[in-house]
This record gives C-alpha cells, structure tokens and sequence, in this order.
C-alpha cells in the first residue's frame, strides 16, 4: 500500500463528465489499497474568466486581496464536485480548502509562497480510510487570508503536499502524457521521455515548458519528490522526473523549448558607474518583476547600454518603472522591442561535453536565424531571436541534437 498525491489540471476537470472519469480513476487506485490525496485545479478557463470578471469590476486595478479571494473560487467548485461524485460511488471522501489544511503560506497576494503544511488534519482522515480532495492553488497567510500561488500553483500545491505527508510519490496529470524532447504541438517529430532529472526539468520548465510549473520542481528536487507526469485521458505510464542518474548523463541535450512571452528592454547610453545596475534592477525587484537574460557593451567615454528580457506581460510596467530611472540615473532613452522569443537547448550532458553551443549557432545560422542576446547555465544555452522563426528554430535545433531517436 502507497500513499500517493495526484494532481489533476483544469482540462482534466473542464466539465462533470471529466470529473467523474477522474473520479474513476481515482477510485481504481483506492481499489487497490492505496491512501491518495487528490489535489484539483479549477475548470479549464475558470480562473482566466473570474480574472477578466476582476478587472472589468475595476477597470484592470483590483484591490490584491479580494482578487485572490475571487480567483480562488474556481477550485472550491471542482473539489466539491469530485468528492460528491465519489461519495455517490460508495467511496468515503472529504474535501477541504487550502484554508481548511491549513497550506500556510506568505503574505504575498496573487504569488504567495508555502511556508508550512498541518497535515493533522488530513492524516485524521487517512487514517479513517477517506479519500482527501484538496483545492490547489491556494493557501492562507498567518493573518487569516485567502492566498493564490500564481499561475499553475496547483502543481506547487500537489509536490508540497507530497513532500510534507511523505507520499512515495506525486502523480501530476495533465493533458499531455508526458514530458517531450519538445512541445509536440510545435514539432511532430517530439519524441516522449521515459524519464527525465529535476535539473533537466528545472530548466524545461524555467525556459518556457508549459508541462510543470517552475517552482513545484523546485520544491520536488528540494524534498526528493518522484513527480509522474502522465496524461488523465489515457493509461500510458507517462515521464518520471526524479533525480540525476548515470544513465541520465548520457544524454548530451534532452530537450528544446521555447518561450514567445519575451520582451526586450535596452536601457541607452548609460553611465558606467558603481551602482548604476543595482538603481535599473532594485525597483523591478520590489515589484516582483522576473528579470531573465542580461546583457551589458562594453564601455566607451564612460558609458555604455544595458539590455535584459522580461516576460511580455510586465513590459507596460517595466516601461512606468523606467521612466523615473532613466532619468534619475542620466541615460538617454529606453527601447522596447515585443517581437522577439527565447529558444533553449537543454542537458546534463552538456557538463561533461563541449561544443553544444557551437553546434546551437551554426544550426539557427543554416537558416538565417539571427541571435540577438545569449545566456548560458551549466545545463542549458538560451538565445534570443525574431518570434517569427521560433517554430523553424526549435524545429532546426531538434534535427540537428537528433532528439527524435533513443540513444
């Protein structure tokens, strides 16, 4: 007997039809003597109505709070749902909000982070043979107030969950049945992985991966978490993401993704001085702006031009922040560019193995693909390029790695 944590995401639980085959589902594994915790996300497209209902209430400025305690709603609808559903089915569940666990989390509203779990309460009910049904994406501050962990949180709920409980292992369905070298959707020739390191998958995820939010890879490498990520609409054993193998080092790049939620800023003409970086980047941290690749010129007669990316969505605020800086510190101007998208080659083998990012280069310049920005980890090489060749560029880097086939 395992105790096991899954996970099921929006177009898993899109309507009570795919409610109750998860609800079947889940009674198979209970069936077979397992203890699970079933952790939901609200329907597909739920969250993006109830976030559109929020600004048209005030005019694109809502209140912090009350947003999350709105936004938070769509899951109490799909928690109880599935537990009615299965209580029909003769099996005892209970469901509970992240209130209700209690999932402590900070204070910080629409983007909060766990800081504890009390599983008191959902071992009570372990052990009284229940099935528990948590709402993902939402906890409670120390204050008492409904909290969002940001887009795709119901991931982070599930793998912290997993970790706090010491579940053997977390179960994240979705609707793809995998992890693939690439997104199938942009390339047909993806090849689905067996399995795939918390390293690898970090940087996936961080690059532009839709599969498993960041921060719930995060938490899994962190406490030693197995994450299977498998399709709810199918019975395909799916990709085991875990920990770093020998086997796993074989493997000289495991994937290519892409990310067309970029946007270009180049602050112009900027004094070469002590501080200077820290006075552009401070005021977009205290505003919880995610800055990714940074790149600095060289300096001539004391001055030089600063560019980094942010996510396209941030890029109105990014322009206000600016604004006073630039003319606070005495640079020239800012520039924008929205037209432009991330491409990332990604591997453990790339540790132990040079020339990947030569072979990245002369592959985008084949085609005359330009790269307009670079930045490197010890497992990953991204570039910045035109968003009109980001499908010929994953396509291009995928043929020339030859991800299509097993080594």
């Amino acid at each position: 007997m395992a105790l096991i944590v899954q996970k099921y995401g929006g177009t898993s639980v899109g309507d009570t039809e795919k409610i109750r085959n998860v609800a079947e589902r889940v009674a198979r594994v209970k069936d077979e003597g397992n203890d699970l915790v079933v952790v939901l996300s609200a329907m597909g497209g739920e969250t993006d109505r109830l976030i559109k209902l929020a600004e048209s209430a005030t005019e694109n400025d809502p209140d912090e709070r009350e947003y999350d305690v709105l936004i938070s709603t769509g899951e109490q609808v799909t928690i109880s749902l599935l537990a009615m559903i299965l209580k029909k089915m003769g099996y005892p569940t209970k469901s509970f909000l992240g209130s209700q666990v209690k999932i402590l989390t900070d204070r910080i509203h629409k983007n909060a982070r766990i800081l504890k779990i009390d599983t008191e309460l959902i071992n009570g009910e372990l052990k009284a043979g229940k099935i528990v049904v948590v709402a993902g994406f939402q906890g409670v501050d120390d204050n008492g107030n409904i909290t969002t962990l940001g887009r795709g949180g119901s991931d982070t709920s599930a793998v912290a969950l997993a970790a706090a409980l010491k579940a053997d292992y977390c179960e994240n369905f979705t609707d793809v049945d995998g992890v693939y070298t690439t997104d199938p959707n942009v390339y047909d020739r993806a090849r689905k992985l067996s399995r795939i390191s918390y390293e690898e998958m970090l940087e996936l995820a961080s690059a532009g991966a839709k599969v498993l939010q960041h921060r719930s890879v995060e938490l899994a490498k962190m406490y030693n978490v197995p994450i299977i990520v498998r399709s709810s609409f199918n019975d395909d054993r799916g990709t085991l993401v875990t920990m770093e193998d020998k086997d796993m080092e074989r493997e000289l790049v495991s994937g290519v993704t892409c990310d067309k939620d970029q946007a270009k800023i180049s602050v112009i003409h900027v004094p070469d001085q002590p501080g200077v970086a820290e006075r552009i980047f401070t005021p977009l941290s205290e505003r919880n702006i995610i800055v990714d690749m940074i790149i600095q010129n060289a300096s001539i007669e004391g001055y030089t031009d600063l560019t980094f990316t942010v996510s396209r969505k941030d890029m109105e605020e990014v322009k206000n922040i600016l604004y006073e800086v630039v003319k606070e510190i005495g640079a020239e101007r800012v520039d924008y560019d929205e037209k432009i998208a991330k491409v990332s080659v990604i591997g453990l083998g790339m540790k132990s193995h040079s020339g990947v990012a030569s072979k990245m280069f002369a592959a985008l310049a084949g085609e005359g693909i330009n790269i307009m920005m670079i930045s490197t980890s010890e497992i990953k090489i991204s570039c910045a390029i035109r968003r009109k060749y980001t499908e010929l560029a994953v396509q291009v880097l995928h043929d020339a790695f030859e991800l299509d086939k097993e080594n």
